[in-house]
Protein backbone atom coordinates (compact mmCIF):
# COMPACT_ATOMS: atom_id res chain seq x y z
CA UNK A 1 0.00 0.00 0.00
CA UNK A 2 1.54 3.35 -0.98
CA UNK A 3 2.37 5.65 1.93
CA UNK A 4 5.14 7.81 0.47
CA UNK A 5 4.98 11.32 -0.93
CA UNK A 6 2.18 12.54 1.32
CA UNK A 7 4.13 13.44 4.45
CA UNK A 8 5.16 11.55 7.52
CA UNK A 9 1.65 11.46 8.98
CA UNK A 10 0.19 8.95 6.53
CA UNK A 11 1.63 5.77 8.12
CA UNK A 12 -0.03 6.69 11.41
CA UNK A 13 -3.36 7.21 9.67
CA UNK A 14 -3.04 3.86 7.89
CA UNK A 15 -2.18 2.10 11.15
CA UNK A 16 -5.22 3.66 12.80
CA UNK A 17 -7.52 2.44 10.01
CA UNK A 18 -6.07 -1.06 10.12
CA UNK A 19 -6.58 -1.15 13.87
CA UNK A 20 -10.23 -0.18 13.36
CA UNK A 21 -10.74 -3.07 10.94
CA UNK A 22 -11.17 -1.11 7.70
CA UNK A 23 -10.82 -3.22 4.58
CA UNK A 24 -7.68 -2.87 2.44
CA UNK A 25 -9.83 -1.43 -0.36
CA UNK A 26 -11.25 1.28 1.90
CA UNK A 27 -7.81 2.12 3.25
CA UNK A 28 -6.37 2.37 -0.26
CA UNK A 29 -9.19 4.74 -1.20
CA UNK A 30 -8.47 7.00 1.78
CA UNK A 31 -4.75 6.94 0.98
CA UNK A 32 -5.45 8.16 -2.57
CA UNK A 33 -7.58 11.02 -1.27
CA UNK A 34 -5.01 11.92 1.39
CA UNK A 35 -2.13 11.93 -1.08
CA UNK A 36 -4.09 14.24 -3.35
CA UNK A 37 -4.86 16.54 -0.44
CA UNK A 38 -1.28 16.68 0.89
CA UNK A 39 -0.04 17.03 -2.66
CA UNK A 40 -1.85 20.35 -3.00
CA UNK A 41 -5.32 19.33 -4.22
CA UNK A 42 -7.63 21.17 -1.84
CA UNK A 43 -10.69 20.49 -3.94
CA UNK A 44 -11.09 24.08 -5.15
CA UNK A 45 -12.13 24.45 -8.77
CA UNK A 46 -10.62 26.91 -11.23
CA UNK A 47 -13.53 29.36 -11.46
CA UNK A 48 -12.54 30.37 -14.98
CA UNK A 49 -13.49 26.88 -16.16
CA UNK A 50 -16.99 27.03 -14.59
CA UNK A 51 -20.25 28.14 -16.19
CA UNK A 52 -23.84 27.45 -15.12
CA UNK A 53 -25.73 24.57 -16.68
CA UNK A 54 -29.03 25.57 -18.28
CA UNK A 55 -32.20 23.73 -19.22
CA UNK A 56 -30.85 23.10 -22.72
CA UNK A 57 -28.07 20.99 -21.18
CA UNK A 58 -30.38 18.47 -19.52
CA UNK A 59 -33.07 15.93 -20.39
CA UNK A 60 -36.62 17.03 -19.55
CA UNK A 61 -38.41 14.49 -17.40
CA UNK A 62 -41.84 15.68 -18.56
CA UNK A 63 -40.94 14.83 -22.15
CA UNK A 64 -40.22 11.21 -21.19
CA UNK A 65 -43.70 10.38 -19.96
CA UNK A 66 -45.61 8.16 -22.33
CA UNK A 67 -46.79 4.62 -22.87
CA UNK A 68 -43.60 3.40 -24.56
CA UNK A 69 -41.24 4.40 -21.76
CA UNK A 70 -43.80 3.53 -19.09
CA UNK A 71 -44.29 -0.01 -20.37
CA UNK A 72 -40.57 -0.60 -20.78
CA UNK A 73 -39.92 0.67 -17.26
CA UNK A 74 -42.63 -1.49 -15.71
CA UNK A 75 -41.12 -4.51 -17.44
CA UNK A 76 -37.85 -3.70 -15.64
CA UNK A 77 -39.31 -3.65 -12.14
CA UNK A 78 -37.95 -7.15 -11.57
CA UNK A 79 -34.46 -5.87 -12.46
CA UNK A 80 -34.41 -2.81 -10.19
CA UNK A 81 -32.88 -2.26 -6.76
CA UNK A 82 -33.59 0.87 -4.72
CA UNK A 83 -30.65 2.06 -2.63
CA UNK A 84 -31.28 4.51 0.19
CA UNK A 85 -28.29 6.50 1.45
CA UNK A 86 -28.91 5.89 5.13
CA UNK A 87 -25.56 6.56 6.78
CA UNK A 88 -26.44 9.87 8.38
CA UNK A 89 -27.14 10.55 12.02
CA UNK A 90 -29.45 13.44 12.73
CA UNK A 91 -26.65 15.51 14.29
CA UNK A 92 -27.82 18.68 12.54
CA UNK A 93 -31.07 18.25 14.46
CA UNK A 94 -29.33 17.32 17.75
CA UNK A 95 -29.89 13.57 17.41
CA UNK A 96 -27.43 10.72 17.92
CA UNK A 97 -29.41 8.06 16.08
CA UNK A 98 -30.24 7.29 12.46
CA UNK A 99 -31.96 10.27 10.89
CA UNK A 100 -34.29 7.93 9.01
CA UNK A 101 -36.03 6.98 12.28
CA UNK A 102 -37.49 10.47 12.77
CA UNK A 103 -41.28 10.58 12.56
CA UNK A 104 -41.92 12.55 9.40
CA UNK A 105 -45.54 12.20 8.27
CA UNK A 106 -48.63 10.72 9.89
CA UNK A 107 -46.39 9.47 12.70
CA UNK A 108 -44.34 7.24 10.39
CA UNK A 109 -40.59 7.50 9.95
CA UNK A 110 -38.55 8.00 6.80
CA UNK A 111 -37.53 4.35 6.90
CA UNK A 112 -41.07 3.02 7.38
CA UNK A 113 -42.32 5.05 4.45
CA UNK A 114 -39.38 3.96 2.25
CA UNK A 115 -40.09 0.28 2.96
CA UNK A 116 -43.74 0.87 2.09
CA UNK A 117 -42.88 2.63 -1.17
CA UNK A 118 -40.87 -0.32 -2.49
CA UNK A 119 -43.42 -2.85 -1.22
CA UNK A 120 -46.13 -1.13 -3.29
CA UNK A 121 -44.19 -1.75 -6.50
CA UNK A 122 -43.58 -5.38 -5.54
CA UNK A 123 -47.34 -5.86 -5.71
CA UNK A 124 -47.32 -4.72 -9.34
CA UNK A 125 -47.38 -7.51 -11.98
CA UNK A 126 -43.87 -8.94 -12.35
CA UNK A 127 -42.38 -6.52 -9.84
CA UNK A 128 -39.64 -7.58 -7.41
CA UNK A 129 -37.65 -4.39 -6.72
CA UNK A 130 -35.28 -4.81 -3.81
CA UNK A 131 -34.48 -2.23 -1.16
CA UNK A 132 -30.92 -1.81 0.09
CA UNK A 133 -29.72 0.61 2.75
CA UNK A 134 -26.24 2.07 2.59
CA UNK A 135 -25.65 2.22 6.33
CA UNK A 136 -22.90 3.29 8.67
CA UNK A 137 -22.18 1.07 11.66
CA UNK A 138 -24.25 3.42 13.83
CA UNK A 139 -27.28 3.54 11.54
CA UNK A 140 -27.19 -0.21 10.94
CA UNK A 141 -27.75 -0.79 14.66
CA UNK A 142 -30.81 1.50 14.51
CA UNK A 143 -32.29 0.55 11.15
CA UNK A 144 -32.21 -3.22 10.88
CA UNK A 145 -34.22 -3.86 14.07
CA UNK A 146 -36.98 -1.58 12.74
CA UNK A 147 -37.11 -3.45 9.43
CA UNK A 148 -37.32 -6.72 11.36
CA UNK A 149 -40.25 -5.37 13.41
CA UNK A 150 -42.01 -4.32 10.20
CA UNK A 151 -41.87 -7.89 8.94
CA UNK A 152 -40.63 -6.74 5.53
CA UNK A 153 -39.28 -9.28 3.04
CA UNK A 154 -36.33 -9.04 0.70
CA UNK A 155 -36.23 -10.89 -2.66
CA UNK A 156 -33.48 -13.26 -3.74
CA UNK A 157 -32.04 -13.67 -0.25
CA UNK A 158 -30.36 -10.28 -0.49
CA UNK A 159 -29.15 -8.53 2.65
CA UNK A 160 -31.01 -5.44 3.79
CA UNK A 161 -27.92 -3.28 3.83
CA UNK A 162 -24.28 -2.77 3.04
CA UNK A 163 -21.84 -0.55 4.91
CA UNK A 164 -19.97 2.64 4.19
CA UNK A 165 -16.64 3.08 6.01
CA UNK A 166 -15.69 5.75 8.52
CA UNK A 167 -12.40 7.55 7.99
CA UNK A 168 -10.09 9.35 10.43
CA UNK A 169 -10.58 13.06 10.82
CA UNK A 170 -7.38 14.94 10.02
CA UNK A 171 -5.80 17.59 12.18
CA UNK A 172 -5.75 20.65 9.92
CA UNK A 173 -2.35 21.82 11.21
CA UNK A 174 -0.32 18.65 11.39
CA UNK A 175 -2.04 16.60 8.71
CA UNK A 176 -2.12 13.68 11.13
CA UNK A 177 -4.80 11.96 13.16
CA UNK A 178 -7.17 14.34 14.93
CA UNK A 179 -7.46 12.92 18.46
CA UNK A 180 -10.74 14.23 19.84
CA UNK A 181 -12.97 13.61 22.86
CA UNK A 182 -14.91 11.39 22.77
CA UNK A 183 -12.92 8.94 20.70
CA UNK A 184 -15.83 8.46 18.26
CA UNK A 185 -15.45 12.12 17.24
CA UNK A 186 -12.07 11.27 15.71
CA UNK A 187 -13.89 9.44 12.94
CA UNK A 188 -16.19 10.78 10.23
CA UNK A 189 -18.55 8.88 7.92
CA UNK A 190 -17.37 8.70 4.36
CA UNK A 191 -19.01 11.02 1.86
CA UNK A 192 -21.72 9.43 -0.24
CA UNK A 193 -19.28 9.20 -3.15
CA UNK A 194 -18.03 6.09 -1.33
CA UNK A 195 -21.24 4.33 -2.35
CA UNK A 196 -19.45 3.01 -5.43
CA UNK A 197 -16.63 1.50 -3.42
CA UNK A 198 -19.08 0.16 -0.83
CA UNK A 199 -21.35 -1.64 -3.30
CA UNK A 200 -18.31 -3.22 -4.96
CA UNK A 201 -16.76 -4.44 -1.73
CA UNK A 202 -17.75 -7.92 -0.62
CA UNK A 203 -19.06 -8.76 -4.06
CA UNK A 204 -22.52 -7.17 -3.68
CA UNK A 205 -22.44 -5.51 -7.11
CA UNK A 206 -21.38 -8.77 -8.77
CA UNK A 207 -24.14 -10.61 -6.92
CA UNK A 208 -26.81 -8.13 -8.03
CA UNK A 209 -25.77 -8.41 -11.67
CA UNK A 210 -25.61 -12.22 -11.46
CA UNK A 211 -29.19 -12.23 -10.10
CA UNK A 212 -30.38 -10.22 -13.09
CA UNK A 213 -30.59 -6.75 -11.56
CA UNK A 214 -29.82 -4.18 -14.25
CA UNK A 215 -30.64 -0.88 -12.58
CA UNK A 216 -30.23 0.82 -9.23
CA UNK A 217 -32.16 3.90 -8.18
CA UNK A 218 -30.18 5.70 -5.47
CA UNK A 219 -31.55 8.48 -3.27
CA UNK A 220 -31.21 10.07 0.15
CA UNK A 221 -33.20 8.46 2.95
CA UNK A 222 -34.58 11.90 3.89
CA UNK A 223 -36.05 12.52 0.41
CA UNK A 224 -39.33 10.62 0.39
CA UNK A 225 -40.36 12.30 -2.85
CA UNK A 226 -37.72 10.24 -4.69
CA UNK A 227 -39.70 7.17 -5.75
CA UNK A 228 -39.54 4.57 -8.52
CA UNK A 229 -40.51 6.20 -11.81
CA UNK A 230 -41.12 3.68 -14.63
CA UNK A 231 -41.15 6.22 -17.48
CA UNK A 232 -37.74 7.55 -16.52
CA UNK A 233 -36.38 4.03 -16.03
CA UNK A 234 -37.73 2.96 -19.43
CA UNK A 235 -36.13 5.93 -21.17
CA UNK A 236 -32.72 5.37 -19.58
CA UNK A 237 -32.75 1.69 -20.52
CA UNK A 238 -33.91 2.34 -24.07
CA UNK A 239 -31.19 4.94 -24.66
CA UNK A 240 -28.42 2.84 -23.13
CA UNK A 241 -27.65 5.44 -20.47
CA UNK A 242 -24.99 4.37 -17.96
CA UNK A 243 -25.55 7.01 -15.28
CA UNK A 244 -28.24 9.62 -14.69
CA UNK A 245 -28.52 12.33 -12.06
CA UNK A 246 -31.83 14.01 -11.23
CA UNK A 247 -31.65 17.80 -10.97
CA UNK A 248 -34.36 20.32 -10.19
CA UNK A 249 -34.99 24.06 -10.13
CA UNK A 250 -33.02 25.74 -7.36
CA UNK A 251 -35.06 27.87 -4.96
CA UNK A 252 -34.36 30.01 -1.91
CA UNK A 253 -35.33 26.98 0.21
CA UNK A 254 -32.29 25.05 -1.05
CA UNK A 255 -29.58 25.95 1.43
CA UNK A 256 -27.40 22.84 1.33
CA UNK A 257 -26.31 20.86 -1.68
CA UNK A 258 -24.57 21.23 -5.00
CA UNK A 259 -25.48 22.83 -8.29
CA UNK A 260 -25.01 21.58 -11.82
CA UNK A 261 -22.40 23.41 -13.88
CA UNK A 262 -20.44 23.01 -17.06
CA UNK A 263 -16.71 22.45 -16.73
CA UNK A 264 -14.43 21.99 -19.70
CA UNK A 265 -17.35 21.16 -21.96
CA UNK A 266 -19.00 18.58 -19.68
CA UNK A 267 -21.72 18.63 -17.08
CA UNK A 268 -20.36 18.49 -13.54
CA UNK A 269 -21.55 18.66 -9.96
CA UNK A 270 -20.28 21.68 -8.05
CA UNK A 271 -20.35 21.64 -4.23
CA UNK A 272 -19.90 24.70 -2.02
CA UNK A 273 -16.67 23.34 -0.52
CA UNK A 274 -15.16 23.32 -4.03
CA UNK A 275 -15.90 26.97 -4.79
CA UNK A 276 -13.41 29.81 -4.17
CA UNK A 277 -14.64 31.90 -1.23
CA UNK A 278 -15.12 35.03 -3.34
CA UNK A 279 -17.60 33.18 -5.58
CA UNK A 280 -19.46 31.19 -2.88
CA UNK A 281 -22.47 33.55 -2.89
CA UNK A 282 -23.20 32.63 -6.51
CA UNK A 283 -24.20 29.10 -5.46
CA UNK A 284 -27.04 30.50 -3.32
CA UNK A 285 -28.40 32.55 -6.21
CA UNK A 286 -31.02 30.63 -8.23
CA UNK A 287 -30.59 33.04 -11.14
CA UNK A 288 -26.85 32.37 -11.32
CA UNK A 289 -26.99 28.56 -10.98
CA UNK A 290 -30.59 27.48 -11.61
CA UNK A 291 -30.16 23.69 -11.48
CA UNK A 292 -29.85 21.98 -8.09
CA UNK A 293 -28.59 18.47 -7.36
CA UNK A 294 -31.28 16.24 -5.79
CA UNK A 295 -28.69 13.50 -5.09
CA UNK A 296 -31.02 10.99 -6.73
CA UNK A 297 -29.17 8.90 -9.30
CA UNK A 298 -29.76 5.95 -11.62
CA UNK A 299 -27.00 3.41 -12.15
CA UNK A 300 -26.83 0.93 -14.99
CA UNK A 301 -25.41 -1.90 -12.90
CA UNK A 302 -23.63 -3.90 -15.65
CA UNK A 303 -22.07 -0.63 -16.90
CA UNK A 304 -20.98 0.26 -13.36
CA UNK A 305 -19.54 -3.23 -12.90
CA UNK A 306 -17.51 -2.89 -16.12
CA UNK A 307 -16.31 0.60 -15.21
CA UNK A 308 -15.18 -0.38 -11.69
CA UNK A 309 -13.36 -3.42 -13.08
CA UNK A 310 -10.92 -0.94 -14.67
CA UNK A 311 -10.27 0.85 -11.36
CA UNK A 312 -11.99 3.18 -8.90
CA UNK A 313 -13.94 6.21 -10.08
CA UNK A 314 -11.74 9.30 -10.06
CA UNK A 315 -14.21 11.59 -8.31
CA UNK A 316 -13.28 15.20 -7.51
CA UNK A 317 -11.96 15.69 -3.99
CA UNK A 318 -14.04 17.61 -1.45
CA UNK A 319 -12.06 19.04 1.48
CA UNK A 320 -14.43 19.88 4.31
CA UNK A 321 -13.00 22.13 7.02
CA UNK A 322 -14.83 21.87 10.34
CA UNK A 323 -14.52 22.69 14.00
CA UNK A 324 -15.04 19.64 16.20
CA UNK A 325 -14.56 19.77 19.97
CA UNK A 326 -12.73 23.06 19.53
CA UNK A 327 -10.22 21.64 17.06
CA UNK A 328 -9.71 22.57 13.40
CA UNK A 329 -10.17 19.37 11.45
CA UNK A 330 -10.41 18.26 7.84
CA UNK A 331 -12.66 15.59 6.34
CA UNK A 332 -11.84 14.16 2.93
CA UNK A 333 -14.93 13.24 0.93
CA UNK A 334 -16.33 12.68 -2.53
CA UNK A 335 -19.87 13.16 -3.85
CA UNK A 336 -22.12 10.53 -5.42
CA UNK A 337 -23.38 12.89 -8.12
CA UNK A 338 -19.86 13.71 -9.26
CA UNK A 339 -19.91 10.40 -11.18
CA UNK A 340 -21.76 12.41 -13.83
CA UNK A 341 -18.31 13.12 -15.26
CA UNK A 342 -17.10 9.51 -15.11
CA UNK A 343 -19.34 7.87 -17.74
CA UNK A 344 -19.49 8.55 -21.46
CA UNK A 345 -23.24 7.93 -21.59
CA UNK A 346 -24.30 10.06 -18.62
CA UNK A 347 -27.18 12.53 -18.46
CA UNK A 348 -28.74 14.97 -16.03
CA UNK A 349 -32.54 14.76 -15.93
CA UNK A 350 -34.52 17.87 -15.01
CA UNK A 351 -37.34 16.83 -12.67
CA UNK A 352 -40.07 18.82 -10.95
CA UNK A 353 -40.08 19.66 -7.27
CA UNK A 354 -42.60 16.85 -6.76
CA UNK A 355 -39.57 14.51 -6.74
CA UNK A 356 -37.57 16.53 -4.22
CA UNK A 357 -38.54 17.08 -0.57
CA UNK A 358 -35.29 16.88 1.45
CA UNK A 359 -35.15 17.24 5.22
CA UNK A 360 -31.83 18.72 6.34
CA UNK A 361 -33.02 20.72 9.34
CA UNK A 362 -36.02 21.11 11.63
CA UNK A 363 -37.39 23.82 9.33
CA UNK A 364 -37.69 21.23 6.55
CA UNK A 365 -39.13 18.68 8.96
CA UNK A 366 -41.90 21.08 9.99
CA UNK A 367 -42.85 21.59 6.34
CA UNK A 368 -43.02 17.92 5.36
CA UNK A 369 -45.00 17.10 8.50
CA UNK A 370 -47.57 19.72 7.54
CA UNK A 371 -50.45 19.75 5.08
CA UNK A 372 -48.14 21.34 2.51
CA UNK A 373 -47.37 17.68 1.66
CA UNK A 374 -49.49 14.56 1.21
CA UNK A 375 -48.71 10.87 0.68
CA UNK A 376 -49.35 9.80 -2.91
CA UNK A 377 -51.98 7.08 -2.98
CA UNK A 378 -50.25 5.26 -5.87
CA UNK A 379 -46.55 5.05 -5.02
CA UNK A 380 -46.42 6.25 -1.41
CA UNK A 381 -44.25 9.22 -2.30
CA UNK A 382 -44.32 12.47 -0.36
CA UNK A 383 -45.78 15.04 -2.75
CA UNK A 384 -46.69 18.74 -2.61
CA UNK A 385 -50.36 19.09 -1.71
CA UNK A 386 -52.27 19.69 -4.98
CA UNK A 387 -54.44 22.14 -3.02
CA UNK A 388 -51.40 24.43 -2.65
CA UNK A 389 -51.01 27.24 -5.19
CA UNK A 390 -48.10 26.10 -7.37
CA UNK A 391 -46.99 29.71 -7.87
CA UNK A 392 -45.99 29.84 -4.19
CA UNK A 393 -43.07 27.45 -4.65
CA UNK A 394 -41.69 25.56 -1.63
CA UNK A 395 -42.52 26.90 1.82
CA UNK A 396 -39.53 28.84 3.16
CA UNK A 397 -39.21 28.39 6.94
CA UNK A 398 -36.66 30.09 9.19
CA UNK A 399 -36.65 29.11 12.87
CA UNK A 400 -34.44 30.48 15.62
CA UNK A 401 -31.66 27.90 16.06
CA UNK A 402 -31.35 28.62 19.76
CA UNK A 403 -34.85 27.26 20.36
CA UNK A 404 -35.77 25.02 17.41
CA UNK A 405 -32.62 23.38 16.08
CA UNK A 406 -33.26 20.03 17.75
CA UNK A 407 -36.14 17.69 16.96
CA UNK A 408 -36.94 17.51 20.66
CA UNK A 409 -37.02 21.31 20.82
CA UNK A 410 -39.36 21.42 17.83
CA UNK A 411 -41.69 18.80 19.29
CA UNK A 412 -41.73 20.58 22.65
CA UNK A 413 -42.82 23.90 21.15
CA UNK A 414 -45.43 22.70 18.64
CA UNK A 415 -48.53 21.08 20.15
CA UNK A 416 -49.46 20.20 16.59
CA UNK A 417 -48.01 20.92 13.17
CA UNK A 418 -49.51 24.15 11.82
CA UNK A 419 -51.27 24.29 8.48
CA UNK A 420 -48.75 25.53 5.89
CA UNK A 421 -50.61 24.72 2.68
CA UNK A 422 -51.30 28.41 2.13
CA UNK A 423 -48.03 29.72 3.60
CA UNK A 424 -45.17 31.15 1.53
CA UNK A 425 -42.73 32.11 4.28
CA UNK A 426 -42.65 31.53 8.05
CA UNK A 427 -40.03 33.13 10.30
CA UNK A 428 -39.64 32.85 14.06
CA UNK A 429 -37.16 34.82 16.16
CA UNK A 430 -36.94 33.98 19.84
CA UNK A 431 -38.80 31.40 21.91
CA UNK A 432 -42.43 30.91 20.88
CA UNK A 433 -44.75 28.03 21.75
CA UNK A 434 -47.54 27.03 19.34
CA UNK A 435 -50.91 25.56 20.23
CA UNK A 436 -52.81 23.02 18.17
CA UNK A 437 -54.74 23.67 14.94
CA UNK A 438 -52.89 26.85 13.95
CA UNK A 439 -53.21 28.08 10.36
CA UNK A 440 -50.47 30.14 8.68
CA UNK A 441 -51.08 31.91 5.37
CA UNK A 442 -48.87 34.04 3.18
CA UNK A 443 -45.82 35.52 4.94
CA UNK A 444 -45.87 35.23 8.72
CA UNK A 445 -43.11 36.71 10.90
CA UNK A 446 -42.96 36.30 14.69
CA UNK A 447 -40.34 38.19 16.70
CA UNK A 448 -40.05 37.52 20.41
CA UNK A 449 -37.49 39.82 22.04
CA UNK A 450 -39.17 39.83 25.45
CA UNK A 451 -36.66 37.48 27.07
CA UNK A 452 -39.35 34.97 28.06
CA UNK A 453 -41.32 32.37 26.15
CA UNK A 454 -44.43 33.61 24.36
CA UNK A 455 -47.30 31.64 22.83
CA UNK A 456 -49.54 31.55 19.80
CA UNK A 457 -52.93 30.36 20.95
CA UNK A 458 -54.54 27.15 19.69
CA UNK A 459 -56.73 27.64 16.64
CA UNK A 460 -55.12 30.96 15.66
CA UNK A 461 -55.17 31.99 12.02
CA UNK A 462 -52.20 34.20 11.04
CA UNK A 463 -52.26 35.67 7.56
CA UNK A 464 -49.64 37.96 6.02
CA UNK A 465 -48.69 39.46 9.35
CA UNK A 466 -45.90 40.28 11.73
CA UNK A 467 -46.30 39.77 15.46
CA UNK A 468 -43.81 41.34 17.86
CA UNK A 469 -43.17 40.77 21.55
CA UNK A 470 -40.74 43.63 22.29
CA UNK A 471 -38.16 43.56 25.01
Amino acid sequence: MPTQGAGSQLPGLVQRMRGAGLTPTAIEHFVRLYQRYRGGDHGTVDWATVSPARLGDVVEHRALRGDTNEQRGRALLDALVCIKLNGGLGTTMKLDRAKSLIAVHDGRSFLELSVDQVARWRRAPGGRPALLLLNSERTRADSLPLIERLGARQPDGLPWDFLQPAYPRIDARSGGVAVLPPSEASWAPAGHGDAYLSVQQGGLLDRLVALGYRWAFVSNSDNLAATIEPSLLGYLDREGIEFALEVTDKTLADRKGGVIARRQGRLALLELAQVPAEHAAALDDPTAFPLFNTNSAWWNLPALQRRLATGPLDLPLIVNHKQVAGADIVQLETALGAALGCFERAVAVHVGRERFAPVKATEDLLVVRSDAFVIDATDGGLRPNPARDSSFGPVVVQLDEAHYRGVDQLDERFAGTPSLVGCTRFEVEGDVRFGADIVLRGRVVLRNRSGRQQAVEAGAVLSDCTRDWPG
